[in-house]
């Protein structure tokens, strides 16, 4: 049990686990974000207990749809997040979110978020708060589990009592509930009956330069411009050009293959990267990532999906510019 004093923050932003639908057995035809996060907290039973005893806190920090996630709403969060994270009364902070951009979300946190000594919880569902079976009530407990166990830390994400780390972690399918994997990388432990079970240790923190990137968002009044473009049988450079032509400045191509490229498509990249653009590759496969060879000339994600190296060239081009 956590000592008298001690609290979990949990930070709303909508998603499904928030959602309502007119037939209880309807699962698909939903609206998202409907339901407040302390009315969620409200209607599960055990919560406090999974938490070891903390006191709970809920803040509603935004209320949409996860696929209309933006940069000004992963602002909020980690200023809010940062806030909460100083007070040494709180010993974890848990997010509900929606399922469609909770990677991107959990990697951006874990690149700007001092989480050395504390764990920031993602947890989601995929059926509305008002299905006959809703998911959402077990993954807040089995996320109240993480964010309590001792020498939790980092950025983790908790669904179907998986717990993933925020590099791996990607939503692999549109509708059963069990949506999300890490791939070869694994889960990093389980969540069973309330006690977590860990198989790889918590992430690692982002690097001290990473975490520079915190003091730039706080007051970045625009974000970068960067766009993912995908590479694909008779692919041209024609998307590639109207972007340059737009003001972007990155581009991240989801390759075939090891990081292949139409001709066509990367010609355009190439174009482009010499008037300034940043071009980083990545590969749209499920598995595996891009292996670089020598005399590349276009530099690879480093393991990154497309997704996740967007958050990242978007967060290096915004250090460049307060250089």
């Amino acid at each position: 049990m956590q000592v008298s004093g001690q609290k979990i923050v949990v930070l709303g932003t909508g998603g499904t686990i928030a959602g309502t639908s007119a037939q209880a057995g309807d699962n698909i035809g939903y609206t998202a974000a409907q339901v407040g996060v302390a009315q969620l907290l409200a209607a599960v039973p055990g919560l406090q207990h999974a938490a070891g005893g903390a006191e709970l806190h809920a803040e509603q920090v935004a209320q949409i749809d996860s696929k209309d996630m933006d940069m000004s709403v992963w602002q909020t969060l980690a200023l809010r997040c940062a806030q909460h994270l100083q007070d040494p009364a709180v010993t974890g902070v848990v997010i509900t979110h929606g399922t469609d951009t909770l990677e991107e979300t959990a990697w951006f946190l874990s690149q700007v978020l001092d989480v050395r000594c504390k764990p920031v919880v993602l947890t989601c569902a995929m059926r509305p708060a008002t299905a006959l079976t809703p998911d959402g009530p077990q993954n807040l407990l089995d996320a109240m589990a993480v964010a309590a166990a001792q020498g939790a830390r980092g950025v983790v994400s908790v669904a179907a009592g998986e717990i993933h780390g925020p590099r791996h972690v990607q939503k692999v399918h549109p509708y059963r509930v069990h949506a999300f994997s890490s791939g070869e990388a694994g889960p990093l432990g389980w969540v069973e009956e309330g006690v977590v079970r860990l198989v790889q240790d918590w992430p690692l923190a982002p690097n001290p330069s990473a975490l520079n990137a915190f003091k730039m968002i706080a007051n970045a009044p625009l974000w970068p411009r960067v766009e993912i473009v995908l590479n694909h049988a008779g692919a041209s450079g024609a998307m590639v050009d109207a972007l340059v032509r737009d003001g972007v400045q990155g581009i991240v191509v989801a390759c075939t293959g090891n990081g292949t490229l139409h001709h066509a498509l990367e010609a355009a990249l190439l174009k482009a990267q010499d008037v300034g653009v940043r071009v980083v590759r990545s590969t749209r496969c499920a598995q595996g990532q891009v292996l670089p060879k020598p005399g590349d000339a276009l530099p690879d994600s480093q393991g990154l999906s497309p997704v996740k190296a967007r958050v990242s060239l978007m967060l290096d081009i915004l250090q460049g510019q307060s250089a």
